[in-house]
C-alpha cells in the first residue's frame, strides 16, 4: 500500500497513520485547516506526529468552510455542547450534538482533495481515521461511505485511488488498544475540540476518548 493518510492529531487518525506505516508506505500525511477551534493544535501536533516517523507532512487550508455557517467547530460564536449537554451513550443527545458540530460535506471535501494528492504522488490509497461508534450518528464516517467515494474515485483518478480506513468497525475503546500494538506515543495526540493548554476533557470527542483510554488502564491527560 501506498497511501496518504488524513491526519488530524486525533485518536483515529493517528491509529490510521501507524497503521498505513505498518502495511507500507506514508506518501504525505495531509492536515486540514478549515478554521475549526482545534486547528493550532491539530496541525501542531499532527508536524510533531508526522516528523517522528519522517513523513511529509502537509497543511491545507480551507478558508471557504467559514462560509458554510452553523457549525459550532467552525462558529464561535456558537455554543459547543460540553459536560452534561453530552451524553455519549444516549442516541436522541448524541444526535442533537452531532447537528451542532456537523460542518456540511467536509470528510467528502478532504478526500476528494486527498485523492488528487493520492494520483499526483503515485499513491494508490487514502486513509481517513473513522470509528464505528460515530459512524452512528455522522454517517460521513461509516464503511459505506468510503466504499462509495471509491467508485467516485474510480472515475477521478487515472490510477483509481481506493478509499480505505483501517478502524471503521472498531469503537473506540477497540482502537486505542490497537493503538498500543502499534505503540502509539499516545502523549503527541489531540482528540479535543478546542486548542487549550490541555484536553478540555468536556466536549464529546474527548469524553469518548476519556472513556477508551480509561477502558485499557490508561490515564486520561487532563
Amino acid at each position: 500500500m501506498k497511501s496518504v493518510v488524513l491526519l488530524s492529531s486525533g485518536l483515529d487518525s493517528t491509529v490510521n497513520f501507524y497503521e498505513a506505516l505498518s502495511h507500507g508506505e506514508v506518501k504525505l500525511a495531509l492536515t486540514f485547516d478549515y478554521g475549526q477551534r482545534a486547528a493550532s493544535k491539530e496541525v501542531a501536533c499532527s508536524q510533531k506526529i508526522a516528523q517522528e516517523k519522517k513523513v511529509l507532512h502537509k497543511v491545507v487550508k480551507l478558508d471557504f468552510f467559514r462560509d458554510f455557517g452553523k457549525s459550532s467547530l467552525v462558529d464561535i460564536q456558537k455554543s459547543l455542547p460540553l459536560k452534561e449537554q453530552v451524553s455519549i451513550d444516549d442516541e436522541q443527545t448524541s444526535q442533537k450534538t452531532a447537528r451542532s458540530v456537523w460542518v456540511p460535506n467536509r470528510n467528502g471535501i478532504f478526500l476528494n482533495v486527498a485523492a488528487g494528492f493520492a494520483e499526483a504522488l503515485g499513491a494508490d490509497t487514502v486513509v481517513p481515521g473513522f470509528n464505528l461508534e460515530e459512524a452512528a450518528t455522522f454517517p460521513d464516517n461509516s464503511q459505506g461511505f468510503l466504499d462509495q467515494l471509491t467508485k467516485s474515485f474510480s472515475f477521478s483518478t487515472s490510477n483509481q485511488v481506493k478509499s480505505f480506513c483501517f478502524t471503521t468497525q472498531l469503537n473506540k475503546t477497540e482502537i486505542v488498544k490497537r493503538g498500543l500494538e502499534l505503540k502509539v506515543d499516545f502523549k503527541n495526540i489531540w482528540p479535543c475540540y478546542q486548542a487549550l493548554d490541555i484536553w478540555c476533557g468536556q466536549c464529546e470527542s474527548c469524553q469518548r476518548a476519556r472513556r477508551a483510554f480509561e477502558a485499557n488502564g490508561l490515564r486520561f491527560p487532563q
